[in-house]
């Protein structure tokens, strides 16, 4: 990789934008957004931080406020659209700020500047320019585009509006990390080849913006289409950052935990995880529950012990070290109430559900070939009443995608066993619908290394060597094996092809090299699983720097929201010869994380709380319980 004093960083690439942008416009100013943008500089800034700039007021360009302020600059941060052009002409009309600085979050058309310097009649106007932060960086290697939907690229109709916005931001992700890289598209998804011939193109138009220093083995970016697996997003998840998203929504780094039971009075109804602004939480974000439980535990005491600290004062100088010390007091304060309060739901979910036997079924159908032991397994499950409708329903779907060429296979009748557990027509037909758009005719790859005798031998040696410490993180996304064999630079051409201008423009030499920068874009959506896999491959090769982006982020409802909006488009099958060419399994891939369970006093979760502060005692032993609870689960 080339030499750079800092890896690459998605949240990085957007912070120094915005950084940029508030502090070279110096003196009191008003910083303007679309929905979109503030969104993308939340992820980045709060509000605090950003007050702390001279920015006197936030504002949303589509309110259209009256009240004149002469006296302020106006900073706008909004995205190119002819909308927002528009709403820009009309305040040029009447300007209510002394100065405009314009800041548009990607490549403008032609003929925007035009129109905006012709309504520009009271010259008001100071500076135009890009500032590529037209995507939405939440971990420092993923992001994602917040589009919810891409069933608009995959049927008859073409929807040019969705192509255009994921276009639009897989060329500012690119701009913004200073990277011209060569392209390589999933065969098999008419989406993702006209995404790379798109993508290229801007290239080669906007030569000029994308004339970064090339290395000797240029950067990658490598396309990809959510079809090929659709197991990840089905599975329950057992790390901390995956679990929240799956059982609670995350949202531009918020999580509603509004329909919690027993909320502490005085904790906000939407929390805020972003590894920016949590310490703890960037620690933990890929840590597994049981690790979690022990370090909310560990977490809790170094809160207790700065709290019988400040009961200890009594000089003045004592006084003022405690003064000095409030902000941080308060802010471990909060961070005590997040997490026990988000690791108390997540217990109380997993119980409710009986997520830990239904996820090891999960699992099992994931990674294991045992068709008769699953249908028995599967079908318990189904009977279950303490099993959700939705946990189910994913069961049946996984179950289906590992057996439908199986002989004799019971999906027929677990789907009539859906329907006498109460699901819809429209549920119980998303059985069918997952087997039209994301059955194995669809799909390119061995995506359960069990297409060949070599694939099934390999995999089983793998898991006898590697072990197996948790049977509820068995399963290894496919993005592994398509990122081990990129990392050795064996990934199959027929089925990731390069594009031809820029294999050429690499080089025959370059193009056989592994590449060492590699931004992965998924079309269909990304899950949390994916960006922890790549996490991991970034700390264990540190010479290899990935960054993964997507649509959006799934979780197993939003999958199956995105499968109903399927239903009556044609689906078309895989590129014929495509199937079977990834027969070897994940090579050498990432140690299996481990679950073992912690060694806990489970006495020592809730002891010393009576020390604490009065004020914040009544918010953290709410969740000392569920905690303990928690533990016990796993031992």
């Amino acid at each position: 990789m080339a030499a750079s004093s800092k890896p690459l960083s998605m949240i990085t690439a957007i912070r120094d934008y915005v950084t940029k942008m508030v502090t070279d416009v110096s003196g009191m100013k008003v910083l303007v957004m679309d929905a979109e943008t503030t969104g993308i500089v939340s992820m980045v800034y709060t509000q605090t931080q950003i007050l702390q700039q001279e920015v006197f007021l936030i504002d949303a360009i589509e309110k259209g406020r009256t009240d004149k302020m002469p006296h302020l600059k106006a900073v706008y941060c909004v995205r190119p659209t002819p909308e927002n052009i528009r709403l820009l002409q009309e305040e040029f009309k009447e300007p209510k700020y002394g100065e405009y600085h314009l800041f548009f979050t990607n490549l403008t058309r032609e003929g925007q500047i035009q129109q905006l310097a012709q309504a520009d009649e009271h010259e008001v106007v100071q500076q135009v320019q890009e500032f590529y932060a037209d995507f939405v960086p939440i971990n420092h290697e993923l992001f994602s585009l917040n589009v919810p939907s891409v069933t608009g690229l995959s049927g008859a109709a073409w929807d040019q509006a969705v192509f255009d916005r994921v276009h639009q931001g897989v060329c500012a992700a690119l701009l913004g990390l200073k990277k011209r890289p060569v392209v390589r598209y999933q065969a098999n998804s008419e989406m993702a080849m006209r995404l790379a011939e798109s993508t290229l193109g801007t290239m080669d138009t906007e030569g000029e913006l994308f004339g970064f220093r090339r290395p000797e083995v240029p950067p990658l970016l490598l396309l990809l289409d959510r079809r090929d697996d659709p197991v990840t997003p089905l599975l329950n998840q057992w790390t901390y950052q995956a679990m929240v998203h799956e059982l609670l929504g995350i949202n531009n780094n918020r999580v509603d935990i509004s329909s919690a039971p027993d909320l502490p009075k005085d904790i906000q109804k939407e929390v805020v995880l972003a590894p920016e602004q949590d310490a703890f939480y960037q620690q933990n974000m890929f840590l597994n529950y049981g690790e979690l439980a022990e370090n909310v535990k560990n977490l809790m005491d170094a809160f207790q012990a700065k709290t019988k600290q400040s009961k200890e004062v009594n000089t003045i100088q004592e006084m003022q070290k405690f003064v000095d010390a409030y902000p941080e007091f308060r802010r471990l304060s909060g961070d005590v109430t997040k997490h026990v309060t988000l690791l108390g739901e997540i217990n109380r979910l997993v119980d409710k559900h009986s997520l830990m036997e239904v996820s090891q079924v999960e699992q099992e159908l994931a990674c294991t070939e045992d068709h008769s032991s699953a249908a028995s397994e599967v079908e318990n499950l189904l009977k279950k009443s303490g099993v959700s409708l939705q946990n189910k329903l994913r069961l049946v779907l996984l179950y289906a995608l590992r057996y439908e060429k199986e002989s004799g296979n019971m999906i027929a009748r677990f789907t009539e066993m859906l329907g006498a557990q109460g699901a819809s027509g429209e549920q119980m037909r998303l059985v069918t619908l997952m087997m039209e758009h994301y059955g194995s005719a669809m799909r390119s790859g061995d995506l359960f290394s069990n297409k060949s005798w070599l694939a099934v031998q390999k995999k089983n040696l793998q898991r006898s060597v590697k072990g197996v410490q948790n049977v509820y993180t068995q399963h290894t996304p496919y993005l592994g094996q398509i990122l081990e064999k990129l990392s050795k630079g064996v990934l199959a051409e027929t089925l990731y092809p390069y594009l031809p201008s820029a294999e050429a423009a690499a080089g025959a030499g370059a193009k056989k090299a592994a590449p060492t920068q590699i931004l992965v874009f998924m079309l269909g959506g990304v899950t949390y699983e994916e960006a922890r896999y790549v996490a991991e491959m970034n700390q264990a090769n540190p010479g290899v720097r990935i960054l993964l982006g997507g649509t959006c982020v799934h979780n197993c409802s939003t999958f199956l929201q995105e499968l109903t909006r399927m239903d009556g488009q044609a689906s078309r099958p895989a590129a014929a010869g495509a199937a079977g060419s990834l027969q070897e399994g994940v090579a050498s891939g990432i140690a299996a994380m481990g679950f073992s369970p912690p060694s806990l006093d489970r006495n020592a979760l809730a002891s010393g709380v009576t020390a604490l502060t009065s004020g914040v005692t009544s918010r953290v032993q709410a969740g000392v319980s569920s905690a303990a609870s928690a533990v016990s689960k796993l031992q």
